[in-house]
């Protein structure tokens, strides 16, 4: 997935240091000695979600998505299914709930970076949308943040990365988590990452599943949330996202 001959390689290659307004406050930088390496990230196969294993990955897939917003898998099932299946909501709730969603993909190219310690590939940040589906190459670089520690999130081949957005945070009311992740950048290597991001419909009201709200309620029933024209900016969005939870608790 690299572009040896590209114009970007060449020029980036070829510099000793980064431009100024590349570099990070002192405070706001990605501290690459604190980062724990050992990738605990579940990886789960949904080739047997409906087999004989099936309750096995369905409590797999719930608390994966409640301890760290963040799995892996081969993706032979949209990774709405087992999320359902785990929230005991039927098959399609989710996608009745986001009404005509919408799909959209970007590619990320991180050029080779000779002070990685001073700036980020992607600076930390949740996602509001609904899932967010990654690609990796073979080039590490995705960290999440585990209990107040940065944990790396090693490529693994022919896998892919799912993350929890903000609106399956709503719908669980709270249950399941959209948590905080970076991409740093690599002084040895170029790094591609290919996202492709679900988002509801324009219009579509997004609120706590009715049989999820109890007396532990996280979200009101008076506050259901239309999130889903937030927009962001360097993590605009999501400061947004959180202050609009925090007013309705």
């Amino acid at each position: 997935m690299a572009f040896p001959n590209s114009l970007v390689f060449n020029v980036a290659s070829s510099v000793s240091s980064i431009p100024s307004n590349y570099i990070r406050p002192a405070s706001n930088r990605p501290n690459l000695d604190g980062v724990y390496l050992d990738d605990c990230i579940p990886q789960i196969d949904l080739r047997y979600l409906n087999g004989s294993n099936r309750s096995d990955v369905v409590k797999q897939t719930g608390q994966a998505c409640q301890d760290y917003g963040f799995f892996r898998d081969y993706m032979h099932e949209w990774a709405t299914n087992p999320q359902s299946f785990s929230l005991g909501l039927e098959r399609d709730y989710p996608i009745k709930a986001l009404g005509n969603h919408g799909q959209h993909m970007a590619i990320n190219y991180c050029p080779l970076c000779p002070q990685p310690e001073l700036t980020y590939g992607l600076p930390c940040q949740t996602d509001p949308n609904v899932i967010t589906i990654l690609l990796q190459d073979d080039v590490p670089g995705l960290q999440v943040l585990i209990n107040g520690r940065w944990v790396a999130v090693n490529p693994i081949s022919r896998t892919f990365t799912v993350n929890i957005g903000g609106q399956i945070q709503v719908l669980s009311n709270d249950r399941y988590k959209s948590v905080l992740h970076r991409a740093i950048v690599n002084c040895n290597k170029e790094r591609i990452s290919i996202p492709t991001i679900y988002c509801p419909s324009p219009d579509a009201m997004i609120g706590p599943a009715p049989h999820l709200i109890n007396d532990m309620l996280i979200l009101p029933t008076t506050g259901t949330l239309h999130i889903a024209s937030t927009t962001r900016n360097s993590g605009t969005g999501d400061l947004q996202l959180k202050h609009v939870w925090t007013c309705l608790k």
